[in-house]
């Protein structure tokens, strides 16, 4: 479903067990970073209802993403560290256009964000069925579900609207632009590092 071209070798894993405080708090800001993300859609595209309704959920369900992994870190005693730069979606948001039209570049800021979707439920899948944590074993199944449907709400979006656009070939061109992204990723203790 996802259409990723390299998936994430799995001894990212037991990189990530290395370090579960670090993995948490990187966790932590990338939910932020999703809700605001979501937020700035809706504020550079608030004439579309459905985007704003639906996107509204979304950075709500973002929000409590945040708070779970939040309350996962108090609950064994780690503290909320602070906010990481995320060299992966700094990369990826090479990627989308600079300048051209308001739909251009808001079927590419919805590819972007599906894409960051996709790789995160990616690794959530990887780490629920690998790491010998059986309560983050759980909480990350549970959220790969949950950004599944994220990614599917980005680039449904980017179809509806974008009419003129071939959308899919721009996706195409995203998976092969992030399959050269990702091959410099996996290394350390971060969600998409």
């Amino acid at each position: 479903m996802l259409h990723l071209k390299l998936a994430t070798d799995p001894r990212w894993v037991t990189i990530v067990e290395k370090n579960i405080e670090e993995i948490l708090t990187d966790h932590a800001w990338c939910e932020q970073k999703a809700a605001t993300n979501a937020i700035t859609i809706i504020t550079l595209n608030s004439e579309y209802p459905d985007l704003v309704t639906d996107l509204l959920l979304l950075a709500q369900e973002e929000l409590v993403h945040f708070q779970m992994v939040h309350d996962i870190i108090k609950k064994r005693g780690y503290t909320l560290g602070r906010e990481r730069r995320d060299s992966y979606v700094n990369e990826l948001y090479k990627f989308m256009s600079k300048g051209g039209n308001r739909l251009q570049s808001m079927v590419d800021r919805l590819l972007f964000s599906a894409m960051i979707e996709a790789r995160s439920c990616e690794r959530f899948k990887l780490l629920s069925k690998e790491i010998k944590d059986p309560e983050l074993s759980k909480f990350y199944n549970d959220l790969m579900i949950s950004e599944a449907g994220h990614y599917t709400t980005f680039i449904g979006f980017a179809r509806k609207y974008g009419q003129d656009i071939d959308v899919d070939k721009r996706w195409q061109e995203l998976v092969e632009f992030e399959a050269k992204v990702i091959k410099n990723y996996g290394k350390e203790e971060t969600i998409h590092g």
